[in-house]
């Protein structure tokens, strides 16, 4: 049987083909290095009670930023403390927000809107700060909604505070839920509005005569003379002698 002579290739062709091969393994080794971790493919919140993010989606808080859109991203490197996980959310961490009290039971069932699945390690729930229970689900698969009965949960204004620890990336999601926690799950009673009138400082008379310094109260709010009057109504205390000037409510 004859052999088949193969055209040989000039060495230069030889070291060519060599560094061009050489070249496309390191390009491909710097890209896996230099890769970013994958972050999480799972999104998620609590809808039930709402959690902060909740209430900006729905709109009972507005001018939320662009958490009101996308309530489900609110994902961070585990181990924050914060409402935001410390990410790009900030205005979950906003305290001078009106936040309203969620109505939670001492033994209360939470619930989460998953819209995307991923593995998961722990789902932990805190109380002001405090770990008070943690699941564990070993890496399993969430389904699309997810329900944690939590026990014995303290009475009054609390902050609920929880994380959801992806089990194969360095990422968590976070939730928090601004409570008023009962046996009942009983709503929080509307603050109490003044009277008008209620005040330490004696009600305004036509025929008194004040004195710089002097101060009178007046449908809710304290005003104190800025020189001598008499007859002159604190309700025109911002014409433009200014004669009164209010200095407090009741």
């Amino acid at each position: 049987m004859r052999s088949i002579a193969l055209p040989r290739m000039p060495r230069s062709a030889v070291g060519r083909l060599l560094l061009s091969v050489l070249a496309t393994l390191a390009l491909t080794f710097t890209v896996l290095v230099t890769a970013p971790v994958p972050s999480a493919q799972a999104h998620g919140w609590i809808v039930d009670p709402p959690s902060r993010q909740d209430l900006c989606y729905t709109g009972a808080v507005p001018n939320c930023g662009p958490v009101q859109y996308e309530p489900w991203s609110v994902e961070a490197p585990k181990g924050s403390m914060q409402c935001s996980g410390g990410g790009r959310f900030s205005e979950l961490d906003n305290e001078s927000i009106s936040w309203p009290r969620q109505a939670v039971s001492t033994n209360q069932t939470f619930t989460w809107d998953i819209v995307a699945n991923h593995s998961t390690s722990t789902w932990e729930y805190f109380v002001d700060g405090r770990l008070h229970a943690t699941i564990d689900d070993g890496g399993a698969l969430p389904p699309d909604t997810v329900t944690h009965h939590i026990s014995n949960l303290p009475e009054g204004n609390h902050k609920i505070f929880v994380r959801w620890n992806i089990a194969d990336t360095v990422n968590a999601f976070y939730a928090c839920i601004d409570a008023y926690i009962t046996p009942g799950g009983t709503p929080a009673p509307e603050p109490e509005e003044p009277e008008p009138g209620e005040c330490s400082v004696a009600e305004w008379s036509m025929n008194t005569v004040y004195h710089a310094g002097d101060r009178a109260s007046f449908q809710g709010a304290v005003y104190e003379a800025q020189w001598w009057t008499q007859n002159q109504s604190p309700a025109d205390w911002s014409d433009q002698w200014e004669v009164w000037q209010q200095v407090g409510t009741c």
